[in-house]
């Protein structure tokens, strides 16, 4: 069962001992919830890295009417993604990492699919909005 996880930004670098070779083992088998929050942590940080390649692959496919589509595209998305996996509570951020991972997994496919329609067919402007 997969438990919701959520971070407090401000004390992430506190919780997340990224040079220790049992937190990295800990993946396998989370037995803490900062085991998860280092498992999702890392999950997050690769899929944020697949979203930024499939980002730059699809830009250069792309008129000058589809780059400007795509980047108001990610704008809109970014608001729907920290409004749906990120809350504030008086003066600290919550943030789910479970959602955040989906919901860039999701944009990262999404990406994809539009880099093979400008491969197969050509770029289709109106999908990009």
């Amino acid at each position: 069962m997969k438990k919701a996880i959520q971070l407090l930004i401000a004390a992430a670098t506190l919780a997340l001992p990224m040079g220790s070779a049992l937190a990295a083992n800990a993946c396998s088998n989370p037995s803490s919830d900062f085991d998860q929050v280092y498992c999702y942590t890392k999950l997050f940080m690769q899929a944020d890295a697949d979203l930024n390649a499939s980002y730059k692959n699809l830009l250069p496919k792309l008129n000058n009417e589809g780059r400007a589509a795509l980047r108001k595209s990610e704008v809109a998305w970014i608001k729907q993604r920290n409004g749906k996996c990120a809350e504030s509570r008086g003066g600290d951020v919550l943030v789910n990492l479970e959602c955040t991972v989906e919901q860039t997994v999701s944009r990262t496919n999404w990406l994809n699919d539009r880099v093979r329609e400008c491969t197969a067919s050509g770029c289709m402007n109106e999908k990009l909005q």
